[in-house]
């Protein structure tokens, strides 16, 4: 059997972008680097994949020794089909130099059924595209499938001792969409057949379909003479991509009279001139709410595809960490707590008790965005009713730091208009920086928790400490950034 043009993925690349195919075939080293992050992603959908064949028991893999020899797979899955085989995992199939794996095939009552499975929690429209190119190659092959559907997470199940594969996924059947989309099917893998053949490259513009539906892995490459600075993509609730089509790339090349948003003219305005806003009464209103003590409070969380603890769904929002800075009054030395859970146990409940304890009855919680830890607060009281009393006390008190630079009461032109923290703190108290740490950001504290578990006891150590060091700066850029505004309303 000669080896495939094109397969399951490479297809789709395609499909997305010929250009993007292209490059991954003939000019690979163009890459870009590779994100830790996403192969995490990637990890995670292969788990459950894996668990999802438990839907099935008793199945027989089909899986190639490795990632060069999937024609040796495609023979095993002919040969097991031909034995009477009654599952099959990763059963592959080759049809004019097109190759296709599926998740799951099995045979009931004489017919067969086709199951892909997705670490999501709903189907979306790559899924049915990727499953018509499967039917394609299955049944051209000769195989005739009675149903093909996809197997998805239930973002509805709530763990409850032993995980429920049965409860814990769903099956949406979705032959007639699959139906519908092989003409085009059809007709796409010629077109790329063709293009891969004549070895030249496809002139394809930058656009929408470079992170739609995945972010290419060659943006750095076509992106290579776009400005990374100040460019039409950094305008808040900017049209950018009309303004793309109008041949603009800079904030510079956009025309004066140009129609834009409230808040992206204004981003735009304070760029040209360098000057500053400041609303001095909306912030001294502002400043008014606040009360001593002052809890600077900030959450980590992880979001587990697969739910590890009671009381927890796919994807749900797990808050493992916090930090904790304390002023008691005005001019008193600072207080600081933290809470990290062990990365093996669930962590909410002694999360809880030790928030509980340090928030104290009065005072404001000062968060960042604080909607988000309200809302993991809400979440915390639905699981865990029992502290309905104090978490919901805790909700009634927090003022959210965010909102003078969120509501524009004060912008500076090096926001780039942006109301992030990793945008503010920088301008406001360019003496704090999250550069100096091993976990710059969330996502990556999040993963560096996940793995905690998989570490040898040194390296436990060593990544706790970065995650306490880099929830702490959360929680210190706070104090700093509400310093210097008070200082900047006082100076006035």
């Amino acid at each position: 059997m000669t080896k495939h043009v094109l397969s399951k993925s490479t297809f789709m690349y395609g499909c997305q972008c010929p250009k993007r195919l292209f490059l991954y075939k003939f000019k690979p080293s163009l890459r870009n680097p590779e994100d830790e992050g996403q192969q995490a992603i990637f990890a995670a959908g292969t788990n459950v994949g894996l668990l999802a064949q438990s839907l099935f028991p008793g199945g027989v893999d089909a899986s190639p020794p490795d990632t060069f020899s999937y024609q040796k797979s495609v023979e095993k899955t002919r040969k097991l089909i031909e034995a009477g085989a009654t599952v099959i995992y990763e059963a592959a199939f080759q049809f004019e130099e097109v190759l296709c794996a599926l998740d799951i095939l099995v045979r009931k009552k004489n017919k067969w059924y086709a199951f892909e499975v997705k670490g999501s929690v709903s189907v979306r429209p790559q899924y049915i595209q990727d499953a018509s190119l499967q039917y394609h190659v299955i049944t051209n092959s000769g195989l005739k499938l009675e149903d093909i559907s996809i197997v998805y997470l239930n973002n509805q199940y709530e763990r409850q001792g032993d995980l429920d594969i049965k409860q814990l996924f769903n099956t949406d059947s979705i032959l007639g969409e699959v139906l519908e989309q092989q003409p085009f099917i059809s007709d796409k893998i010629v077109e790329l057949k063709v293009m891969l053949t004549l070895k030249k490259e496809p002139v394809m513009d930058i656009g929408p379909h470079c992170s739609d539906p995945y972010t290419c892995n060659f943006t750095n490459h076509c992106w290579k003479d776009f400005p990374t600075e100040n460019n039409i993509f950094s305008l808040s609730r900017g049209p950018g991509w009309e303004l793309y089509e109008e041949g603009f790339k800079h904030l510079d090349d956009i025309p004066q009279d140009y129609a834009l948003s409230p808040k992206a003219a204004m981003q735009l305005n304070h760029y040209r001139t360098g000057e500053i806003f400041i609303d001095e009464k909306a912030i001294k209103g502002f400043l008014s709410e606040f009360q001593y003590p002052l809890y600077f409070f900030d959450f980590e969380t992880i979001m587990p595809a697969v739910p590890e603890f009671d009381h927890s769904r796919p994807y749900q929002q797990l808050p493992f960490q916090f930090s904790l800075h304390i002023k008691r009054k005005p001019g008193a030395a600072l207080e600081h707590y933290s809470f990290l859970g062990d990365g093996i146990t669930d962590p909410r409940e002694a999360l809880i008790k030790e928030m509980i304890k340090l928030l104290g009855s009065k005072g404001s919680i000062i968060g960042w965005n604080a909607s988000f830890e309200k809302t993991c607060i809400k979440k915390l009281i639905l699981d865990f009713p029992k502290y309905e009393k104090q978490l919901s006390s805790i909700n009634e008190r927090w003022i959210d730091l965010m909102k003078p630079f969120q509501s524009r009461w004060y912008y500076h032109p090096d926001f780039k208009g942006s109301a992030s923290i990793k945008n503010v703190l920088p301008v406001m108290v360019p003496d704090l920086s999250y550069e100096d740490l091993d976990i710059q950001e969330g996502g990556t504290a999040s993963l560096v928790y996940a793995q905690l578990k998989d570490q040898d006891v040194a390296t436990q150590a060593i990544q706790r400490n970065q995650l306490l060091e880099y929830c702490k700066l959360d929680t210190m850029a706070m104090v700093r950034i509400l310093e210097n505004l008070e200082e900047l309303i006082r100076s006035k």
